[in-house]
């Protein structure tokens, strides 16, 4: 009942309309050197809490703790956490279900814990009820009649400025803001009515993504000036083959951003080649002026799985080098780290490590469709793998 009535508010602020918040982006600074700060060892954990619930139990050196904990202790410093906007079918998928998953709250006990741990955390609005990803892009149910450019970066700015500023009051602001998941063709392209605003960017939608996008920077940025936390703000892609044109166009648009962030899963994005990948990355943070992170990848340390969810990873040709096995695993995370360390990226985020087998549901299948690519064994056991946040990089310093 608290969610429902927290997202109806949410709704009824996001869709009003607010003329002239919309400001005018400073021109890029082509003298502007890249400044890594930080490097992030980071965990998407994003299914923690649903696993926990449905009977997932992690050990650590034999001994039961908390997937958060453990993750802390064996070196990550930034926990990364996708937001949905109503998703009412996380709750549906159990027979007798009694709350929602990646919701705003589910999102406030995750921020909690990691921060407790002492993380960083970063928090990746899909501005959608479900998946966002290159294939799919849903508008939220709440925001399907909108036919107005105006209408949608005000409901788009509202509800940013809601949930952050909701966080930011309880001490729980996140340290880095990813607008939009796996963006390559846009957001919220389809689920509309027939005149919802254009946002396939693979179209003609760049101009109507440029207005929404601004919106949520300044929500971003507004909250972020009350904070004590100084929020940077990242745009995502998956492929690096997709990078460039995509950032060409973005920085027309706006240059009110941090990061680049990139997935990269090489079984997946074979346009760049794993030994290829340093000298990519390089060139991109010489040719954009932004630092670069790697937002997702994963590698499997097995093709053998231990539920009846079919795995997403196992059938694909291995990367040279890198077999299916724990140690081909680690060795691939410290080789890849290296890389990208050596190329002056500021950091590596493993998509869903603690993605174990339980109870747990989604749309597709119940246990796990990542448990052969977590770090951990089929019992629940950290496996060497999650130590390749404490290897001894060599640095360009």
């Amino acid at each position: 009942m608290l969610t429902s009535l927290f997202l109806s508010l949410l709704w009824l602020i996001g869709c009003t309309t607010d003329e002239g918040r919309r400001g005018v982006d400073p021109e890029p600074d082509d003298d502007e050197v890249v400044t890594v700060e930080k490097f992030y060892f980071g965990a998407d954990l994003s299914y923690v809490n649903q696993i926990l619930d449905h009977g997932g139990v992690y050990f650590d050196d034999g001994e039961q703790a908390s997937p958060y904990q453990i993750f802390a202790e064996h070196g990550a410093n930034l926990a990364r956490f996708r937001l949905w906007h109503n998703p009412v079918w996380t709750r549906e998928v159990y027979e007798n279900g009694t709350q929602l998953y990646n919701d705003l709250l589910d999102v406030e006990k995750s921020i909690h814990l990691s921060k407790e741990q002492g993380m960083d955390v970063l928090l990746d609005f899909h501005y959608s009820d479900d998946w966002a990803d290159p294939g799919k892009q849903f508008v939220p149910e709440a925001w399907e009649e909108i036919t107005d450019i105006d209408v949608l970066a005000d409901s788009v700015y509202n509800y940013t400025y809601a949930v952050l500023s909701y966080l930011n009051d309880k001490d729980l602001m996140p340290e880095m803001v990813q607008i939009g998941n796996e963006t390559n063709c846009g957001m919220m392209r389809s689920g509309g009515n027939t005149d919802f605003p254009e946002m396939d960017v693979c179209e003609s939608g760049w101009n109507n993504m440029g207005i929404v996008v601004k919106a949520a920077i300044r929500a971003v940025n507004e909250v972020a000036e009350t904070s004590t936390v100084d929020t940077k703000i990242a745009f995502h892609v998956a492929d690096p083959v997709n990078v460039e044109w995509w950032f060409e166009e973005m920085l027309k648009q706006t240059t009110e951003f941090d990061f680049i962030g990139i997935s990269y899963y090489p079984l997946w994005h074979t346009g760049v080649q794993f030994h290829q990948l340093e000298d990519r990355i390089s060139g991109f943070s010489e040719r954009f002026g932004k630092e670069i992170i790697l937002l997702e990848t994963a590698y499997p340390w097995t093709t053998d799985g231990a539920d009846n969810y079919n795995n997403l990873f196992g059938g694909e040709t291995p990367v040279s080098g890198y077999p299916y096995t724990v140690e081909g695993q680690t060795n691939f995370m410290v080789d890849l780290t290296q890389a990208l360390k050596n190329a002056g990226a500021s950091g590596v985020v493993y998509w869903e490590p603690a993605w174990i087998t339980s109870e747990m549901r989604d749309q597709w299948g119940t246990g796990s469709s990542w448990e052969n690519s977590a770090f951990f064994d089929f019992e629940g056991n950290t496996q060497s793998s999650i130590d390749f946040m404490t290897y001894d990089y060599t640095t360009n310093d």
